[in-house]
């Protein structure tokens, strides 16, 4: 697990820290110097900035993998509701925020303890780690596990929504990772530099080499490929007490079979909207959204059910502590106090003595790739 080092903290963002990270949200491996032209600023003005926020843990860079992986077949993304004994809540979500295949973790309010997103090689895997992993695990009452057949939107599209037209696309161009190969089975290599980026999606190429055993040609033409491929989402993720939506509202709810794929292209064009996934289960939907208080939580629900009629909302919930977030752990305010590096492949491996293995550190270094 990696930590920060816990300087100043940061608790408002200027002007000049809000365009940074919306640069970064749209081309997080951008270099400074291109970061800095587009925002009008020397590289390392921006550099200094980006230091000193994410020293703060309040704003960091991230790296998963994306949806297509799942819809080629290479493994799959599931929910899981997580029932606690009382007084175990607590230790049971610190225990499965260590695990590298457990992407987040929140304590949420309604009818479950803990709600969690879970990474997995194939239902065999999975199947394995709900009944042998969590369901040996003390403290757990019970669990409800919910498969998502298609991911509609994700958290890397989110933004702070600061620069201007020209500004984005300037960014657009620079950052640009379209789908433009076909899916190809991940490697050791492939995983290893998952792992790697997961904590620190600026990382060069020679800090990757140097936790990855490969060189930096090697890293630089395999990211390539991966990219290309759209095998990979990176996204800049800022601390929610500074982005002005601090709240996060989960939702499940109902569509038609017929018109599912309709329904969800109307939810996905919320600006509120992190996730959208077609999921297995009663409800067919489920939604996550950042609004920007408790009271915008109902006013979300009439907005989107005036946007999408045909979704029916069945229940919902309010995310109390998000403990860990696409791999990165969070405090109770939300800023990040450290991470676990993402490993799909821990998911059908038990350990012996119960304990989540522990996670190899990644690298720190970052700067213009």
């Amino acid at each position: 697990m990696t930590q920060h080092s816990g300087h100043s903290p940061v608790r408002t963002l200027d002007d000049v820290d809000q365009a940074l990270v919306h640069a970064l949200q749209i081309a997080p491996r951008a270099g400074w110097n291109e970061i800095g032209a587009v925002l009008g600023l020397d590289a390392v003005t921006v550099a200094r900035r980006w230091h000193r926020l994410t020293e703060a843990g309040a704003a960091w860079i991230s790296c998963s993998p994306s949806p297509a992986l799942a819809s080629a077949g290479q493994g799959l993304l599931a929910f899981v509701e997580v029932d606690c004994a009382s007084g175990s809540l607590l230790t049971v979500a610190q225990s499965l925020a260590q695990l590298p295949h457990v992407s987040t973790v929140e304590h949420v309010s309604g009818d479950r303890d803990l709600l969690l997103t879970v990474m997995a090689p194939d239902l065999a895997a999975l199947t394995h780690w709900v009944t042998r992993g969590i369901g040996a695990m003390p403290g757990i009452v019970a669990t409800r596990t919910h498969l998502a057949n298609t991911v509609y939107a994700e958290g890397s599209r989110w933004r702070l929504r600061v620069l201007d037209r020209t500004q984005i696309a300037r960014l657009a161009d620079t950052g640009a990772t379209r789908a433009e190969a076909p899916v190809f089975p991940l490697t050791d290599l492939d995983h290893a530099l998952v792992a790697a980026l997961s904590m620190n999606g600026r990382a060069t190429y020679r800090a990757l080499a140097d936790a990855c055993g490969a060189s930096p040609d090697t890293v630089r033409r395999r990211l390539g490929r991966l990219f290309a491929a759209g095998m990979l989402q990176t996204r800049c993720e800022v601390a929610r007490p500074l982005s002005e939506w601090p709240i996060t509202v989960i939702q499940w709810g109902r569509a038609a079979a017929g018109e599912l794929e309709r329904v969800s292209r109307g939810v996905t064009g919320a600006r509120e909207v992190r996730l959208c996934a077609g999921v297995t289960g009663r409800n067919n939907v489920l939604v996550v959204a950042w609004v920007k208080s408790l009271a915008d939580v109902q006013r979300f629900e009439v907005r989107l059910a005036q946007r999408v009629p045909g979704l029916e909302i069945t229940d919902r919930a309010v995310a109390l502590w998000p403990l860990k977030l696409s791999g990165h752990l969070l405090d109770e305010e939300g800023y990040r106090i450290g991470g676990v590096p993402l490993d799909v492949r821990t998911a059908g491996a038990i350990p012996r003595s119960g304990a989540p293995r522990s996670a190899a550190r990644p690298p720190e270094r970052s700067g213009d790739v």
